[in-house]
């Protein structure tokens, strides 16, 4: 709908509307042009009801959520029209042509956490192909890739670790997590025989004399930070020419996704990743519906 089609009532309080978004708010042109399309919708909707833009009630504006729901709309774009619909409203509301806001008592959409990113097990084998291993730095971010991946541990537990924490005889880390909370977390076969190495063809030479108990120490002796590792992980997953957008968490996920897929409970991973409350760890439940899915394709003969 072009701007001389829009109903008179509707363009005598949208474009003032408008304007102020641009003026006061100092949103993009792109952005004041979604409020504009989301108000000419919802007015068009209204005019088949003989009802104004300016007047419209809360039953109004549920009726149309209703609608634009049963055809499909997403949460996301639902929660955006709210958006437009309650800051039109508050300003009708500042500048006395309304005396009451009808999307005060309306709560908006629950757009739930985004899944993370995560690696395929290819990816991941990639990933961790790309240091050196000849090279002594090579093997120390070697050795941090494969601890991280098989551990699940935050970024800032790998960078921080003591040797006091590890127990290689018992193949276990013991992290200190968000709020001082310790957690004891297996580490397996594979991330073992690259923390021997590392110890003990690797670690030596970085430090050249130098006295630490810092796990994995820079080539200065002093201990590395969260930024450093994050450009290393950046780095090789450019030379191992992984497209994703990656995180400072992405092996994290990584451990987390391939845990389940292979059969794991929740609860357990939510035990080796810290977590206090279940529900942050169901958001990898989605890896779980996807595996079920796939085994029924596979096995089923209706799949």
């Amino acid at each position: 709908m072009s701007e001389q089609d829009e109903p008179t009532s509707t363009s005598r309080y949208l474009q003032p509307f408008l304007d102020s978004l641009w003026l006061e708010a100092g949103l993009s042109q792109n952005t004041v042009e979604a409020y504009r399309r989301d108000l000419l919708a919802f007015a068009a909707w209204l005019a088949k009801l003989d009802v104004d833009l300016a007047a419209a009630t809360q039953h109004d504006i549920q009726r149309y959520q209703s609608q634009r729901m049963r055809e499909g709309r997403k949460v996301r774009s639902e929660a955006r029209l709210l958006s437009t619909l309650r800051r039109f409203y508050r300003y009708l509301l500042r500048e006395d042509i309304r005396d009451s806001d009808p999307t005060a008592q309306l709560e908006s959409p629950r757009l739930g956490k985004p899944l993370p990113d995560s690696l395929t097990e290819q990816d991941v084998e990639d990933l961790l192909a790309q240091p050196d291993i000849t090279d002594l730095l090579g093997l120390r971010d070697r050795t941090m890739l494969e601890l991280l991946y098989a551990s699940g541990l935050r970024v800032s537990e790998l960078v921080g670790l003591k040797q006091e924490q590890i127990n290689m005889r018992q193949g276990l880390v013991r992290c200190i997590g968000k709020g001082n909370k310790e957690r004891l977390v297996p580490l397996g076969e594979v991330a073992l025989d690259w923390l021997q190495q590392y110890f003990y063809e690797s670690r030596p030479g970085l430090l050249n004399g130098k006295v630490t108990d810092d796990v994995f120490p820079t080539r200065r002796g002093k201990a590395m930070t969260r930024q450093a590792f994050w450009y290393i992980i950046k780095r090789y997953a450019k030379q191992a020419q992984i497209q994703k957008t990656l995180s400072p968490h992405t092996l994290r996920h990584a451990f987390a996704t391939h845990l389940l897929n292979h059969g794991a409970d929740l609860r357990v991973v939510q035990l080796l990743l810290g977590h206090s409350d279940l529900s942050t760890t169901q958001i990898y439940t989605h890896v779980a519906k996807e595996r079920l899915k796939q085994l029924h394709g596979q096995h089923h003969p209706r799949g």
